[in-house]
């Protein structure tokens, strides 16, 4: 029988942020840490500023290539890493700022990302964030015909190339 620890042991996080986000991120470590979730931190190390579409790119692209299961982006408002992430295919990056937005975005959605704003959400509010959306499964059924949909939209772009 597989305990919720050993499942959580099993899921990849990539994480990485920005120079706003980057003190929230190391705090989003140590709660992952604390929750006995692994992940590998692609940057930044420092508040020294740095340009947030490059950190959100090292991250989608592993989740783009199912290298990670699950990517948390973190910038001043979280709307750059979200718009940054989603240009790339199969990410479906969502920007939570409650508990609720959190919960459906993988409910619904079957985000694979989640995008938080250092400067616009409260650090506690944060962690519970996280936890809500990595706790999450899918719902499927009728929101799985709508992710498809997704998906199916991603291809004919791919084609264009």
């Amino acid at each position: 029988m597989q305990t919720l620890s050993n499942t959580l042991s099993k899921i990849k996080i990539a994480i990485a942020s920005d120079h706003a986000g980057f003190l929230l991120k190391e705090l989003i470590k140590k709660h992952l840490d604390e929750l006995g979730y692994k992940y590998e931190d692609f940057g930044t190390t420092s508040e020294e500023s740095v340009d947030y579409p490059d950190y959100a790119f090292k991250v989608a692209k592993f989740i783009s290539k199912n290298k990670f299961d699950r990517g948390i982006l973190i910038c001043g408002t979280g709307i750059g890493m979200s718009i940054a992430a989603n240009k790339f295919s199969g990410v479906r990056a969502a920007l939570c700022y409650d508990t609720e937005t959190a919960r459906s975005s993988r409910e619904h959605n079957d985000s694979n990302v989640v995008a938080l704003g250092a400067r616009t959400t409260d650090p506690e509010l944060a962690k519970k964030i996280v936890s809500i959306w990595l706790t999450t499964e899918f719902a499927g059924e009728r929101h799985l015909r709508r992710v498809n949909k997704i998906k199916e939209i991603e291809g004919k772009i791919l084609q264009l190339h």
